[in-house]
Order: structure tokens, then C-alpha cells, then sequence
């Protein structure tokens, strides 16, 4: 140890980090792309396994792929052995991680995953070692040096794996054409989710959409609206296209003018040029609310702006995180 400051030896611990990633770049060869190829190939899940730090990591690796479109899922090398590896099946593969590759209870997985003849990557920082000699595609993560001063914390090596599963994931979901779109059907509580959110995502279609003829008597108008709760009504031409729209707002202000709602009809009170948005502009629809000082639009197919296709209420944005 050559200092006590504490920022310089977080310094030195982060440069041998990084070199123990770096360094791996010099170790992939055919093995990488074998890997690949098993996992793509694979119709099953990933079985990903490793005991202690290797363990942490295989977890984040599953869950990593699981969350890039490659179903996967982490098996505890000690409760494997003591009947969870009932959980694998013959149609998946499965990666293994030892730095050592020695790991007991991570070696008597391998009779198992072999007699079902699961495919085994190793991730391994020992190319010699027991794991190796068995693997279908060995990757190697070995490390110069530990970043622990003592070099017995699995430090840099644990970082490595890491690395080289976060490798492996991304490469393998560019080989499968993996999107944004796919990723945000995974994720949709985050914040790529909600901005992959289209209006046809959140809108009310078949029957919550509210609807009435330009004959209809105000005071089915307003049942109508009540009954769908979302405080406006579409009228209908006829032949399936919007006339236009009215609100409980629009019906209160009819009535107050002198309109009967026994005698009035929806044709009488409705506004001819209601504003509406298409289905794929859902970032538009909170400020068009916004600007126009409405709650409600109604989403019309683009190649026909007077066919309704939905009804969207400013609620089912909030509901959705937009704004």
C-alpha cells in the first residue's frame, strides 16, 4: 500500500477493474461466437448458475437476458443438487460461471445438464479447469490481478464476468433483432415503456367507446355519457363516421340556453368539427388537451379522419405516466 488517501487507492482499485475488462478483449475468439450461436439456437430458457460472487453475477446475467427478449433464469448450484434441477429441460442450455472452474457444487450440476444434453457455456478464468474440459464453448474472463489488496475478494474477476455476460446478451439480441419496441413490451413500467406508448395503447375501443345517432333525444345523450364515464359522446353519420362530439359540458349549456332534453336531439347540440388524434401520437394528445382545454379526443384512423377508432380521456395518460 503507497498511500492513505482514500481517493487515490479507489483509483488504483478502479484501473485494475477496468484493465480486467479491457483485457478481455484479447481472449474472445471462436468461442464467443459458438456461444452465440447455442443460445440463439436455443428453443428452451438459459439456465444460468454459479455459486457465492459467481452466483450475484449469474443472476444479474439472467436477468439481463431474460429482460432482452432470451427467456432465462438463475439456478443455485446447491439447491440444484438437492432437486431444482428438475427446472431444466432438454431444450435449454445452460451457462455456468467458477472463476476457479473447480466449484464443487457447481461440478455436480454437469452429469446432470449432460445426460439431458443441455448445451454448457462456461464463463471461467481458468481454461484448464474441469469446467472447461466440459463446456461446448469456454469464455474466458480470467484476470491479472484481484482490484482487493489482499487478492482474495473476487473483485476484478467478478467485474469481468460481468462484462463479458452483458457481452454476451447484447450481442446475442442484435443477432436477433431485438427493438426498442420489443424491449418496451418487457419493460412497460420504465420510462423507455412509457415513451413507446402509442394512443391505440391506452384508448377505449369496441364497446367503452361512447356513441349516439344525430336523432337521438338529449336525454339519451346523457345517459349515454354517464353510462361510459368518460364525460363525452361521439355522433355517428350514419355510416359509421363522426358527425361529431358532445360533452357533459356542451349538454349543461344547451339546457341553459332553453334546450329541451326531451325534444333536442344529439344533431341539434353537437360541435360539427370536434378535435381528434391518431393513434400513434400519444405525446401530441396531452398537449392538445392541454391547448384546447379539453378532457377527451377521439382517435380516428388517418387514411379516414372522420372514422373513429377509440376514445381517449386525459385520465388514461396519467394512468399511463404520461406527463
Amino acid at each position: 500500500m503507497t498511500t492513505r488517501d482514500p481517493a487515490e487507492r479507489a483509483a488504483r482499485i478502479l484501473t485494475i477493474e477496468a484493465e480486467g475488462v479491457l483485457g478481455l478483449r484479447t481472449k474472445l475468439d471462436g468461442n464467443f461466437a459458438r456461444a452465440v450461436e447455442i443460445l440463439r439456437a436455443t428453443h428452451g430458457k438459459v439456465v444460468v448458475t454459479g455459486m457465492g460472487k459467481s452466483g450475484i453475477i449469474g443472476r444479474k446475467i439472467a436477468a439481463t437476458l431474460a429482460s432482452t427478449g432470451t427467456p432465462a433464469f438463475f439456478l443455485h448450484p446447491a439447491e440444484g443438487i438437492h432437486g431444482d434441477v428438475g427446472m431444466v429441460h432438454r431444450s435449454d442450455a445452460a451457462i455456468v460461471l467458477s472463476n476457479s472452474g473447480e466449484t464443487e457444487e457447481v461440478l455436480r450440476l454437469l452429469p446432470v445438464f449432460k445426460r439431458l444434453g443441455v448445451p454448457l457455456i462456461a464463463l471461467t478464468g481458468v481454461r484448464a479447469s474441469t469446467l472447461a474440459r466440459h463446456a461446448d464453448a469456454v469464455l474466458d474472463v480470467g484476470v491479472r490481478e484481484e482490484a482487493c489488496s489482499l487478492g482474495l475478494a473476487p473483485t476484478a474477476s467478478t467485474t469481468a464476468a460481468l462484462a463479458m455476460g452483458d457481452a454476451l446478451a447484447v450481442v446475442l439480441f442484435e443477432e436477433k433483432g431485438f427493438s426498442e419496441e420489443a424491449f418496451a413490451l418487457l419493460h412497460p413500467g420504465g420510462a423507455l415503456g412509457r415513451k413507446l406508448l402509442t394512443v391505440a395503447d391506452v384508448m377505449h375501443t369496441g364497446d367503452e367507446v361512447p356513441l349516439v345517432g344525430r336523432g337521438t333525444l338529449l336525454k339519451d345523450v346523457l345517459f349515454t355519457i354517464s353510462a361510459k364515464r368518460l364525460g363525452v359522446t361521439g355522433v355517428d353519420d350514419g355510416a359509421g363516421r363522426l358527425a361529431g362530439v358532445i360533452t357533459d359540458g356542451d349538454v349543461r349549456r344547451a339546457m341553459a340556453h332553453g334546450a329541451d332534453i326531451f325534444t333536442a336531439t344529439a344533431g341539434d347540440v353537437m360541435t360539427t368539427d370536434p378535435k381528434r388524434i391518431a393513434p400513434t401520437e400519444l405525446a401530441a394528445a396531452l398537449r392538445k388537451m392541454e391547448a384546447h382545454a379539453i378532457t377527451s379526443l377521439f382517435v380516428c384512423d388517418p387514411a379516414d379522419p372522420r372514422r373513429p377508432l377509440g376514445v381517449l380521456h386525459i385520465h388514461d395518460l396519467l394512468k399511463a405516466g404520461v406527463g
